[in-house]
């Protein structure tokens, strides 16, 4: 039978088109590790080359991990650089195994919102604007700067924290800016842009739950305050 490259495949059968289409679950270990390799030989795809690693392993993945680069390079094709490209793949799945997840807080109260801000804000001697992005449970899944100025302003684009609560799915936000003076009294513009960004949130279905202006190792809050 004649050798077919994998560019001559159907689409839906091409490894990183699979990937991109359906995720990397539906993937075989052996299409996993073509997309590592790039390519195959002239007589063989890199998915059957593939193959051929794994059988030297007895298709155990954790006994490939345990296989040098060098014991790689035995299989005709595999060059040092595709050994080199699994051996620190394999290694990045150990590291990952053994890693702890990362600590993502829920936000149940002004303490807990400010909390998430005070220690990046309470020295620093120019004004930045932060918002916390929460899921439908109120736990955290990022906190951005979105932007730094002077001692005492700094320009907020509505435009940009929409954005990127779009991009990772968002469902509500705090706002943070801090005041370097220590007054922690909002002035009248930081009632506007908390206004103008909790109508804007509203139009994409989002829910502005607080707006915290961090001082010196303190904070007020719009939201335990009513002016949110």
């Amino acid at each position: 039978m004649d050798y077919i490259s994998i560019k001559n495949w159907s689409v839906e059968d091409r490894p990183r088109e699979k990937l991109m289409q359906h995720g990397p679950r539906v993937l075989s270990d052996a299409e996993l590790i073509a997309i590592l390799i790039g390519s195959g030989t002239r007589e063989i795809s890199a998915v059957e080359l593939s193959r051929k690693i794994l059988s030297l392993s007895s298709n155990n993945l954790a006994e490939l991990g345990r296989l040098s680069y060098s014991d790689l390079m035995k299989i005709k094709g595999i060059g040092e650089a595709k050994a080199i490209t699994i051996t620190a793949a394999l290694e990045l799945g150990r590291r990952r195994a053994g890693s702890e997840p990362v600590s993502r807080p829920k936000i149940t109260s002004s303490n807990d919102a400010a909390g998430i801000f005070l220690s990046l804000l309470t020295d620093i001697q120019h004004e930045e604007f932060w918002v916390a992005y929460l899921n439908r449970s109120n736990t955290l899944i990022e906190r951005t700067r979105i932007s730094h100025g002077g001692i005492s302003g700094t320009i907020t684009d509505v435009r940009l924290i929409m954005r990127k609560a779009l991009e990772i799915y968002s469902s509500s936000i705090i706002l943070c800016h801090n005041h370097p003076s220590g007054n922690l009294m909002p002035s009248e513009q930081d009632k506007q842009i908390t206004q103008k960004i909790k109508e804007a949130a509203k139009l994409f279905d989002l829910t502005l739950l607080d707006h915290i202006v961090v001082g010196i190792g303190k904070y007020f809050s719009f939201a335990d305050e009513g002016l949110i």
